[in-house]
């Protein structure tokens, strides 16, 4: 029960803004001269997370990578580069396995391709916490629920030229991790959209070697604030997110393929400004339209000196908007079409979140058929930071029709 409490507790947390959004508000910010990791949260963090073992495998990267049915993700742009017509995935991933088994991430992923030219992707995911309890302060029972979260999407992606894609996307969100257990109480919905562009092309950098290039850019969850508080003006931004990323292909020779990848991402939702006593304040308000807080993103840190793991460390302005870009380097090896081997790396500052693993997974291809494992091993000496850490994801997929 403890450890259901303490699951329910983080769930409430995400929404815990919108039931604060009142008087007092500026006193939930940290206090000048008192600073710890300035970490940006939103709504709906689900969205954020990588749902395929492939990109899960490389460091959470996916954005330039050969195309496939979990493109949603990472960006739809690609699409209209499947190899088949028709594909089918589903993928799943244990959530805090490690102290509960019914807490998962479940991922629904289409493909179809009209032609050469187009190609439409859809997606549905769905956030599970499993059965909790509710208590009230007097340990009263309220009942049993199941809070949950789930996003629908559908894309459309073209060739722009011999090269170049660009792909539009729309998305439904819609989460209910309250079940009506708090004042005020309501299920948050948001609609939002992504824009993306792909561009892949063969390339002779290697006398002796095929190669292709390839890189991309995304910008995702483009949408409405949410709020899970009926009796509240203040809303949470989702997070909007730009991706973008490099792909190297080589060729090395009829059975063997070897790719490199690099993602680079950024928040676009504005980071939270710091009060001194009086009320000064550094940084920029944060309670701002979707399209102002898009772009304050860039220049809104407030930097200042910041308490990193018992060491004060004076942080620029500029320095800190750089700390906001998190990386992942994947690489992907191909034996003869058939067995895959992967690699990865992810870092992300300990000023704003301190996530930092290694990734491993594997491949294999047979007919119509696609199996891809992943694994992640936390770089960090504190167990627990990572709720996918020493667990195994995977994602099952299907081709049908010809190859175009």
């Amino acid at each position: 029960m403890k450890i259901r409490s303490l699951l329910i507790v983080a769930l409430v947390a995400i929404a815990a803004n919108s039931f604060g959004q009142g008087e007092g508000w500026n006193n939930m910010n940290q206090v000048f001269g008192q600073l710890s990791p300035n970490v940006i949260t939103t709504a709906v963090p689900f969205v954020s997370i990588a749902p395929d073992a492939r990109g899960g495998a490389m460091g959470d990267c996916g954005v330039a990578s050969e195309a496939d049915v979990y493109s949603m993700h990472y960006n739809p742009a690609k699409y209209v580069f499947l190899e088949n017509k028709m594909t089918f995935g589903l993928g799943y991933s244990p959530w805090l396995n490690n102290l509960v088994n019914d807490m998962n991430l479940a991922y629904l992923a289409f493909g179809y391709k009209f032609n050469e030219r187009s190609a439409l992707g859809a997606t549905l995911r769905y956030f599970s916490a499993g059965e909790i309890n509710f208590r009230d302060e007097n340990n009263y029972d309220l009942g049993t629920y199941n809070p949950n979260e789930w996003a629908i999407d559908v894309a459309y992606s073209r060739m722009l030229g011999d090269y170049l894609s660009a792909a539009v996307a729309g998305r439904f969100i819609y989460s209910n991790i309250c079940q009506g257990q708090a004042d005020y109480a309501q299920p948050g919905v948001s609609v939002a959209a992504d824009v993306s562009v792909y561009y892949k092309r063969p390339v002779e950098w290697f006398s002796d070697i095929d190669a292709d290039v390839a890189w991309g850019a995304a910008v995702t969850n483009i949408g409405s604030k949410m709020s899970y508080n009926a009796g509240s003006e203040r809303k949470d931004f989702i997070p909007t997110n730009l991706r973008v990323g490099g792909n190297l292909k080589l060729e090395l020779d009829e059975y063997n393929t070897l790719a490199f990848n690099v993602d680079l991402n950024k928040l676009m939702v504005p980071t939270p400004p710091i009060y001194e006593p009086d009320g000064t304040i550094h940084g920029k308000d944060n309670n701002v339209g979707v399209v102002s807080g898009m772009i304050q993103s860039f220049y809104d840190a407030p930097g200042g000196s910041y308490n990193l793991d018992g060491d004060w460390v004076d942080i620029t302005v500029f320095n800190e908007e750089l700390k906001e870009i998190t990386e992942g380097i994947g690489i992907e090896y191909w034996y003869n079409n058939i067995f895959a081997v992967r690699g990865g790396y992810f870092n992300e500052t300990a000023m704003k979140g301190n996530r930092k693993y290694f990734t491993l997974g594997a491949a294999l291809r047979y007919n119509v058929f696609n199996l891809d494992i992943s694994y992640l091993i936390p770089c960090s000496n504190k167990a627990g930071t990572n709720p996918l850490e020493n667990t195994l994801r995977f994602n099952l997929t299907f081709n049908f029709g010809n190859k175009k």
